[in-house]
This record gives C-alpha cells, structure tokens and sequence, in this order.
C-alpha cells in the first residue's frame, strides 16, 4: 500500500473522511466530506505528521522551517517536525504565529524560530484548501517578520474543485495569484481511486462522486 492509499484508509478509520450527501459551505452538494476536527488522539496525530513528512519527502519541498499557523496548524507543524526527523533522520525548524501580539516577557507574534531573510519556509493547514484566505492572512504575517522564502503550502486533500468565483481550484489561485505551490497529501482523484481498487469501501458512491467532479472540478 502507498502512503497515499495509507492516508486515505487513515481518514476513513479515523471517521474523517465520510461519504453520502453532504451540503457544503459553498452551497454546492457533495458525495463526500472532510471533518479533519475529527482527529483527536495522539496517535492519530503522530500518524498524520508521518504523511506530512512524506508528501514533503516525496515531492521534494526544500524546507528549513515549517510553520504552523495558530491555531490548528501548530500541532500539525510540531508534528510534522517530529516526524521528519523520526523517519526520516532530517531536522527543521518550526514556528507558529500568535492571534494576538505579546506584550510582556520575550514579546512578539511568533513562536519558536525566528525567521530569518531568505529562510525556506512551509506553511502546513489540516485541512482542504476552498479559498487563498489562510495563505492571504499568513504571508503578510511570515513577509513582516523576515523576507522569508516560502517555498511551499502543504495540506491534506486537493478537491480539484472550481472556486465558486473562478474555473480555476483554490490550490491553482494560490500560485496564480501568490507564487505559492500548494502541495497535497492526496487529490480526490486518489480517493476516487482507492475505492476502485478497493483499498476502502465506498463503490456505491463512485458515480455520484465522479458526476460532481465533472461538473466542479477544475482543469488541471
């Protein structure tokens, strides 16, 4: 089994991944949904880092720093840390950002690295990405502490879908329109296909599925 097809059958097992007819926030009605608040054990969270680590090892992402933006992507980040380094034998920095400034003791908005300018950094999200507001938010935050080289954006699953203003995906505006690759542990398309070849159930709803993806999906 890949650590694609891993991923997918973790989210199923861990009740994040669920299909039936679920209305989205778009409006739009899907075959499939994505709660990842469903993770919530230590385990859970120390597997999730290890495909983190993964997709960055297998796509290659030049990294010195990961960066976990307040709040959910703070264990993620720590955890993705650890992992890269458990498994893989590569240590990297990590920071995350505070909601608020601190105004006493060592002060400042962020916590852990201090970036420096030029530092290769990666943003990790726990989620699917539906628009460019995290990475909206976060650059101005990275770019006011150091001219830091983002050289990457990481998250769960791609859904290759259409943004409701634009034919292109969200994944897609984001280097449009930021210069940011987004990379994803795996695209609708994998979960589309891990049924399939049954490493999951769920081949009552291949149909539904692939009739929403031809009719939101972008163009890739």
């Amino acid at each position: 089994m890949t650590y694609k097809e891993s991923f997918i059958k973790f989210m199923v097992d861990s009740g994040v991944l669920t299909f039936g007819e679920f209305t989205l926030k778009s409006g739009r009605k899907a075959p499939y949904f994505i709660n990842a608040g469903n993770y919530k054990t230590g385990a859970q969270l120390a597997k999730l880092g290890e495909y983190y680590a993964e997709c960055i090892k297998d796509n290659n992402i030049a990294v010195e720093t990961l960066f976990g933006p307040a709040y959910k992507g703070i264990p993620l980040a720590v955890s993705a840390t650890v992992a890269l380094f458990n498994k893989f034998g590569t240590s990297v920095n990590y920071c995350f950002d505070r909601k608020e400034a601190k105004d006493h003791g060592e002060g400042g908005t962020f916590v852990g690295r201090a970036l420096t300018d030029g530092e290769k950094v990666v943003v990790i999200i726990e989620d699917v990405m539906t628009s460019g507001k995290a990475l909206r938010e976060v650059l101005p935050k990275l770019k006011s502490a150091a001219d830091v080289n983002v050289t990457g954006m990481v998250i769960t699953v791609d859904r290759m879908e259409k943004a409701l203003d634009s034919d292109k995906s969200a994944v897609q505006s984001a280097y449009d329109e930021f210069g940011v690759r987004v990379y994803s542990i795996v695209t609708i398309k994998d979960i589309i296909g891990a049924i399939e070849s049954g490493v999951i159930e769920g081949k009552e709803y291949l149909d539904s599925m692939k009739n929403y993806l031809e009719q939101y999906g972008a163009q890739y």
